[in-house]
Formats: structure tokens, sequence, C-alpha cells
């Protein structure tokens, strides 16, 4: 005979078997079936978690809608005919905890996915670099007119800090006959940037190179220096949303005014561009900054249509020892 204390395990063992057994009969698994249900669910959790949307995406909404096409693998640009259908049980646990994740947790949706988007380019992406977005993506499409006379006539040129190593594939499809560097402190980010150049059959024309700003690239000379280093502040890095901070601290941060490496940048680049060659290097909402601690350069700012004044433009003659660099 059962005991009264096993007779109240048996009955609580009991309930939560019965409870497990019918999980599934509520609840967001049971009760969202289509596209159009678990955007709708996506869009209010993420609207009172209160996400930052600073990862290729301006609202919750896009964000809801990147996340479940990506997610049931679905094209990104068409999410019209796929409202009303219907979204199987394996796949509604997967959305589900991708959703909890991008909620709670704050993990960029691209992290999510294994991938992101520049324009038309798709590049894998994980926790090892930041998560691509620049400015240089709309900058490159008409080859940064104005700046290079002829698109077909650059041999030579460098992505630095390369991270992915998005920018230089887009390099290479924006200038044909060009031999790209793609250049980096982290080799755990080389490794991803392998990912993509090989995803894209660049191995030919994209080396990857192991390096600390220009110590690897003695001798080395260029037609075109892009660059998207690190240049948050000390004080914008003590109040970047949760998102930010699943990406690698060492790609963000950049000293107490964010120009640690626009500074190497400015002093080192001369020596590594041929005649007429040019330096553009992005700096975000840094252009003040910029300028008061380098008053005497003419800096050239471009505008795009995600921002103004946030990519400068130096050529090598106005550059630091620019008018005496050897091999002019």
């Amino acid at each position: 005979m059962m005991s009264h204390d096993e007779h109240a395990h048996s009955a609580e063992q009991h309930d939560a078997e019965h409870e497990h057994e019918h999980e599934h009969d509520h609840g967001p698994l049971a009760e969202l079936v289509t596209v159009r249900d678990w955007l709708r669910y996506a869009v209010t959790r993420f609207n009172r978690a209160g996400i930052f949307c600073g990862h290729g995406v301006s609202d919750s909404y896009d964000e809801a809608v990147w996340l479940l096409l990506g997610s049931l693998a679905l094209p990104l640009d068409r999410l019209e005919p796929f409202l009303d259908a219907c979204i199987p049980g394996e796949e509604r646990v997967a959305l589900l905890e991708a959703i909890e994740r991008r909620a709670d947790a704050r993990v960029p949706t691209a992290y999510i996915l294994g991938e992101a988007w520049l324009g038309d380019f798709r590049f894998s992406v994980d926790e090892r670099v930041i998560v691509p977005r620049s400015f240089f993506a709309e900058l490159l499409e008409d080859a940064l007119a104005g700046w290079i006379e002829d698109a077909d006539a650059v041999t030579a040129v460098l992505d630095m800090c390369t991270g992915s190593g998005c920018l230089a594939v887009l390099m290479a499809h924006t200038f044909p006959n060009a031999e790209v560097t793609a250049a980096d402190l982290s080799e755990d980010a080389l490794d991803v940037a392998l990912q993509n150049v090989t995803d894209y059959g660049l191995e030919a024309r994209i080396e990857l190179v192991h390096t600390d700003l220009y110590s690897a690239l003695e001798g080395r000379r260029y037609d075109l220096i892009l660059s998207n280093p690190p240049y948050v502040t000390r004080a914008a890095m003590d109040t970047l949303p949760a998102e930010y901070l699943h990406e690698p601290r060492m790609a963000l941060a950049a000293g107490d005014d964010g120009l640690d490496l626009v500074r190497r940048l400015i002093a080192e680049s001369a020596a590594h561009l041929n005649e007429g060659g040019i330096l553009a290097v992005e700096v975000g909402h840094n252009r003040a900054i910029v300028e008061h601690a380098f008053p005497e350069l003419p800096f050239n700012w471009l505008g795009t249509r995600g921002g103004e004044d946030m990519v400068f433009v130096l050529r090598r003659e106005d550059l630091p020892g620019g008018r005496t660099s050897s091999g002019a």
C-alpha cells in the first residue's frame, strides 16, 4: 500500500507527464500557424523586448521579416506570396527559438541566420566578425565616382580591417582588373573572410593577410586603400545596445576618442599609395573629432543615402609624407 507521500509524488509525476504530453496544445507552437501569424508574434515580441535594430534594418517589423524569411529559407524580397502559408510543427519549434534568442538574448539576426547582406551580396557571418554594414557598399556601386577616373584602370586595392571580407569582395567586383589585398589583425576574422572569398570564387584575386595595420605589407603600394576600422569612442562603448556586445570588441573599440586606428592610417598610408592614389576611411559620426584632431588636412567628406559625412577621402599628396614619398 502506498504512503501519503508516495501518493502525492505519483500524482505529481502523473500531472507532469500529462502536462508534458499536452505542452504544445497551447501557446505559440500550437496557436500560430501561418507566416502572417508568426510575423505578428515576432513584431510584438521584439517591440515588448525593446530590441535595437542596427544591423541592416531600421525597425522591428523589418527585423521580423528578415528573421522569419531567413529561418524558413524563403527569398528575402518576397514576403507577400508566403504570408498565408502554413508552417509545419518542426519549423515552428526552430522559429520560436530564433525569435526568443533575438528578443531575450539580443543576438543579432545575422548571427542567428549565419548570414548578412550588403546590397545583392550575401556573406557568411558569425560572432568572430562584426555584422557587415558599411557606407562603402553604396559608394562602391559607382566606383567612388569623382575619385576614381576609370575603374578598369585600377590594378591594386587594399581593404584594411577587412573583417568578414565583405568589402574586399565588393572591391573585386567594382575593380575587375585589380588585385585585392584584404588585411586584418584577427585570425578568426580572416577565417570567416576566407569562407566568403571562396564562396565567390575569388581566391585567385583576393589575398588575405594577417597583419597589424601595415606591419606585414612593407613595400606594397595601392591605387586605393579603403578602411572601415574600429572607431567607437570609449564613452560610446559604455552605452552600446546589447546587440553590439555580441560582436568582437576589437572590431569596435578605438580608444578614448575613437581614432586609435584612424591616426595610424593617416600617418602611415602615404607610403603605401601609388601616385594619385587615395585613402578612404569610414568614421561614423566622428567627423568633428577627426577634423579637430587633424585641422591641417583637407578632408573630403562623402555623402550617401544612409548618412552624410561618414566617410572621408584624402589623396596621397595630401597625407603626411605624401608629397615626398619615394617611388612617386
